[in-house]
């Protein structure tokens, strides 16, 4: 008889856990999303470099409503962790921070992010890649992250190298975009690395 192999996260511990919000360096939050930042999700779809590197279809109102909703559900369903990126103060999400294609049994997941115009060039998207990397190794209990972008984008690579996600190889014609098929960094981090 083979022995079943323990899933490195157990089932409910992600949906037992209150989604956090984490304070940022210069005044930014993470937090999760919220009705009011349906038109930031609508925008964000419309910007040309979210559009270019992230791949989203356009949203409407109703459509970003639901897609809000849905990251809700998400959390619940143990799926992906999806934090709005905001100012501490208040206001609309000028970004997206989270975890995604998340294999609980298996310990891993996946760092995606995007920030529109009014969030670009502050820095924060480093800090918060190394808070939401901490939050998955230490209170989820993930065993590797990884972060995975085109070639061909440089602010990327900067972030995920910055954050202590060592580049791990290229992944020839891995994502296909609007200008074709691009090659993929990616870059990893295991539990057992040392702190950034």
């Amino acid at each position: 008889m083979i022995d079943s192999i323990p899933p490195v996260v157990p089932a409910g511990r992600m949906r037992a856990l209150p989604q956090p919000e984490f304070a940022l360096p210069g005044g930014m939050l993470l937090r999760p999303w919220a009705a009011y930042d349906v038109p930031a999700l609508v925008e964000s779809c419309l910007d040309p470099d979210i559009r270019h590197w992230n791949r989203p279809a356009p949203l409407s109102p109703a459509e970003a409503e639901e897609r809000i909703a849905r990251r809700h559900a998400r959390w619940q369903d143990e799926e992906a962790a999806i934090w709005a990126v905001a100012p501490a103060g208040g206001g609309p999400a000028v970004g997206l921070i989270g975890i995604g294609d998340l294999d609980l049994a298996g310990g891993s997941g996946e760092i995606l992010y995007w920030l529109l115009p009014a969030g670009r060039g502050r820095g924060i998207m480093v800090p918060a890649t190394e808070r939401v990397s901490r939050w998955a190794f230490e209170d989820l209990g993930l065993q590797r992250v990884r972060i995975t972008h085109s070639v061909a984008n440089p602010a990327s690579c900067a972030i995920a190298t910055k954050a202590g996600f060592p580049l791990e190889g290229t992944m020839r014609g891995a994502l296909l975009h609007a200008d074709g098929r691009h090659d993929e960094h990616l870059h990893a981090r295991l539990r057992t690395d040392a702190p950034v």
